[in-house]
């Protein structure tokens, strides 16, 4: 039995965010796979959050797979998120690959939300303002680039300018800078895109222009949070997967919570998207929201990409 190791090196080398995109929306037209999700977490005395991930997926007949993920914010020397996927044979239950899972993560995040973007987004969208700075931001970034290649301009924002400084000086093909003001920088955007582990909310509805598009990525567990109850109720809002967000996701659970919003105004997911069964933008005035999950499926769909673009 011969199994696959894929490093870092080799998916940096052998894939691309728009060949990753569009596997990404072809698998959501095809049948789902089975999935499951188990988070342990621990609060630490200073009140970080620690968690440890368990995501299988099942595609019957064709492959299944397991990530085992760790999030540790507080991590300065290493990634905050580390993890390793294994990938299995669905038809013999044969272990075919071992994936860093942490750079899997990077990329699969980061397709997914662009595959969300490239259909609620408008088309015109010139101007990406990156709300955090940590290791995924610039994977994000760069999928935006890659549905949106008419970029003007990428603008980070982190609250510790530094490190956003160093995001917008690796930005390459699209001019890019840091910002001072959340606010004047959310105002000026036409994609918003946060990737933070923030508790309270960073951006307010009042500050959204007619047009944008709201990316929520950060926010996996129910009292995590980055944009408030006004920008959520003025929005179109889709997720990703209803499995991983609805219940799940502090931008969903707390205005649900508040009455802002119903469940039943969550107007569909990435499945429905790609399947044509429900409509992304209709207007080029409306606010569009994406909550992101990045569930498991997900992941099993990005290992399959993997695996096929780097054999050897």
């Amino acid at each position: 039995m011969t199994i696959q190791f894929i490093d870092t090196a080799q998916i940096q080398q052998h894939i691309s965010f728009a060949g990753l995109i569009d596997h990404l929306r072809a698998a959501h037209r095809a049948p789902a796979p089975e999935v499951e999700r188990l988070l342990m977490q621990h609060r630490t005395a200073d009140g970080v959050d620690q968690a440890v991930l368990v995501w299988p997926a099942w595609q019957h007949g064709s492959s299944l797979g397991v990530k085992v993920v760790t999030m540790f914010p507080a991590n300065t020397a290493v990634p905050a998120v580390q993890g390793v996927y294994v990938l299995f044979d669905g038809m013999t239950g044969s272990p075919q690959a071992v994936i860093d899972g942490t750079e899997l993560t990077y990329w699969k995040t980061a397709a997914d939300s662009a595959l969300g973007a490239d259909m609620l987004a408008r088309p015109d969208a010139r101007n990406l303002l990156m709300v955090g700075a940590g290791a995924l931001a610039p994977h994000l970034i760069r999928a935006y680039q890659a549905i949106r290649p008419g970029l003007e301009r990428v603008v980070v924002w982190n609250r510790s300018p530094d490190k956003a400084s160093r995001v917008a000086g690796s930005v390459r093909g699209t001019p890019a800078s840091a910002a001072a003001d959340l606010q004047t920088a959310v105002r000026d955007a036409d994609i918003v895109c946060c990737a933070t582990s923030s508790h309270a909310p960073l951006v307010l509805g009042a500050w959204l222009r007619p047009g944008t598009h709201l990316d929520l990525i950060g926010g996996y567990t129910p009292d995590m949070r980055e944009a408030d109850d006004t920008a959520v109720r003025r929005a179109r809002v889709f997720v990703d997967s209803r499995w991983f967000t609805v219940e799940h996701a502090g931008d969903l659970t707390q205005p649900i919570a508040s009455g802002a919003i119903t469940s039943a105004d969550i107007q569909g997911d990435l499945f429905e998207l790609c399947g044509g069964q429900v409509q992304g933008r209709t207007d080029p005035q409306e606010i569009t929201l994406f909550k992101s999950g990045g569930g498991a499926h997900l992941d099993l769909m990005t290992a399959q990409y993997i695996a096929l673009q780097c054999v050897d």
